[in-house]
């Protein structure tokens, strides 16, 4: 499967509540980065790995991407819409965005971290194994902060910790995902949902599968890890931004 004929979702959704202090005007992936909103980067990153349409799951004043990004002609891509009616969940808001999906699987990020993922070894491994969803795991030394997810040498995942003070080393979930549509079209219409704490879980044991790489993961969720994030994405960034 080409990597051309993937469509991609982003979750964009978010208000950013823990970011009130760095962005109390506009949607979290909004929060500027280096000059630019954070999600122009992802979109960019995207972008340079083939992906040339891609979905944004808007919520919290969504008429502020909209108006922003536009059809993204601009990118050399095609952005859909798919705001939803009320805060749905990652989940939900996923479901949502279906009739826009016009590939067999799908990408799903959220649109509030960042990870230089494998296209194209996620898209192998997924295909190789049929797998119905394909989570991006990347190591850290920590997981306290984020819970850590446990799986076999063949990828299958087995369990997910939750984020505990003790928890150390392990996977993580670097939100990136690959998903099958079937999967998408089982998930009830316009409920509130969440991917990673009432779907992934429900498959474990079945064809929930991982993929793990290197990393960084970097999330601007919170003041600390927003300066974090800025400071160390700003190399990466300036390379993305020659693809323009």
């Amino acid at each position: 499967m080409s990597m051309m004929t993937v469509d991609a979702i982003i979750l964009a959704g978010g208000r950013g509540t823990r970011l009130r202090e760095v962005v109390d005007d506009r949607p979290k992936p909004m929060a500027d980065v280096a000059g630019r909103p954070f999600l122009e980067w992802l979109l960019l990153a995207l972008r340079a790995k083939g992906i040339r349409r891609i979905i944004l799951a808007t919520g919290y004043k969504h008429e502020m991407i909209s108006d922003y990004f536009g059809t993204g002609q601009a990118y050399g891509l095609e952005l859909v819409y798919a705001p939803e009616p009320a805060p749905l969940g990652t989940g939900g808001a996923v479901r949502h965005a279906l009739p826009h999906i016009n590939t067999d699987r799908v990408v799903v990020l959220n649109g509030d971290s960042y990870c230089p993922f494998d296209l194209e070894l996620l898209i192998q491994q997924h295909g190789q194994i049929e797998a119905a969803i394909s989570l991006w795991l990347v190591q850290m030394e920590d997981c306290s902060r984020y819970g850590s997810v446990e799986k076999e040498d063949n990828g299958r995942v087995t369990a997910f910790r939750e984020k505990t003070p003790e928890l150390r080393n392990g996977f993580i979930n670097a939100g990136v995902y690959l998903i099958e549509k079937y999967v998408i079209e089982r998930i009830p219409i316009d409920q509130k949902i969440s991917l990673e704490t009432d779907i992934f879980p429900s498959l474990v044991g079945q064809k929930l599968y991982a993929v793990a790489g290197e990393g960084p993961f970097l999330d601007i969720g919170t003041p600390e890890s927003y300066r974090q994030a800025a400071t160390y994405l700003k190399t990466e960034f300036e390379s993305l931004k020659n693809n323009l």
